[in-house]
């Protein structure tokens, strides 16, 4: 099956998104995957590997599944956002008006929902937010809900910047500008003890790696207990759910995200966790799509989507 790469604006609330789409041709009946980034990222995670194979995001559409990749507010191609704007709320809000527009495209007036990463907990509120758009959700290493996240370990703080300790790594985190973390965080935290991340293509990859906005970071580390909360867990009831984690991620051992898994059938969804070493592979980091055998890893997906 062929495909055409299109792409379109989404304007909700003073905000602008950039959207990268993927249709299928012939068209299907199969649902449109809206696939968020995760952390100085964009959509084109989804559409290069490391090593400059084709992504994750054609792997869906040769299967059929329409594909839509937003950029978050602020980043990538989209519209710049004032950093004192730019929340999760924010983006969420965003991203939800591309969810109306995929589900608005779609046979069943429903999408399926794919987070990795920071945009893990903006897809629980996405949930909350819009659930009667969402079919199911694929969340791969996602961070969690501030429900069950424990707060950041605070070293320092000052009016300018926040000094926080989270997962091995001290992070000192400017209020007015974007978080840099170079070759240390791309190291440590992306990359981490991966033995599936693509020889040698360290240095490309790190140039594509792009600053994360400070409010957002702020958010992910929980720091005063910032990280986006749900209020309505009954919004689960039902919905089916894979968690997608590899043994390698140096964030997201398996305890971690068995976790939210566990958070998730307490609130009723229908959750899977699938933890790879449990189905034979091994080795995989936090930036699965990117990987040798993201192919692999995506049909295993659409498997479960389908």
């Amino acid at each position: 099956m062929s495909n055409t790469h299109t792409a379109r604006f989404v304007h909700n609330d003073g905000i602008t998104v950039y959207v990268d789409r993927l249709m299928p041709a012939p068209t299907t009946e199969k649902l449109p995957v809206v696939m968020s980034h995760g952390g100085g990222h964009s959509g084109a995670c989804y559409l290069l590997t490391a090593d400059n194979r084709p992504g994750w995001a054609y792997r869906f559409a040769a299967a059929g599944y329409p594909v839509w990749l937003p950029d978050w507010p602020g980043c990538g191609r989209s519209g710049d956002v004032p950093f004192k704007d730019l929340t999760g709320e924010r983006v969420v809000a965003a991203l939800g008006a591309v969810l109306a527009e995929a589900a608005a495209a779609s046979p069943t007036g429903k999408i399926v929902l794919m987070t990795h990463s920071m945009s893990g907990a903006m897809g629980w509120k996405l949930v909350e937010q819009k659930r009667p758009l969402i079919d199911r959700v694929v969340a791969v290493a996602p961070a969690p809900p501030g429900n069950i996240q424990p707060e950041a370990t605070v070293i320092e703080e000052t009016a300018d910047e926040v000094v926080v300790e989270s997962f091995g790594m001290t992070r000192r985190l400017a209020r007015d500008r974007a978080y840099a973390g170079g070759l240390e965080f791309i190291s440590h935290k992306l990359i981490g003890q991966s033995a599936r991340f693509p020889e040698g293509m360290l240095a490309m990859y790190a140039g594509h790696v792009a600053a994360v906005p400070p409010r957002l970071l702020y958010e992910r580390q929980n720091i005063g207990g910032s990280q986006l909360k749900i209020q309505n867990l009954s919004v689960f009831d039902g919905l089916p759910v894979m968690v997608f984690t590899g043994s390698q991620d140096t964030d997201h051992p398996k305890d971690i995200d068995g976790a939210v898994v566990d958070w998730l059938i307490d609130a009723g969804a229908k959750a899977e966790y699938w933890w790879l070493p449990d189905r034979g592979i091994n080795g995989n980091g936090h930036m699965l799509m990117m990987e040798d055998n993201s192919d692999e890893l995506a049909d295993m997906i659409i498997g479960w989507i389908g």
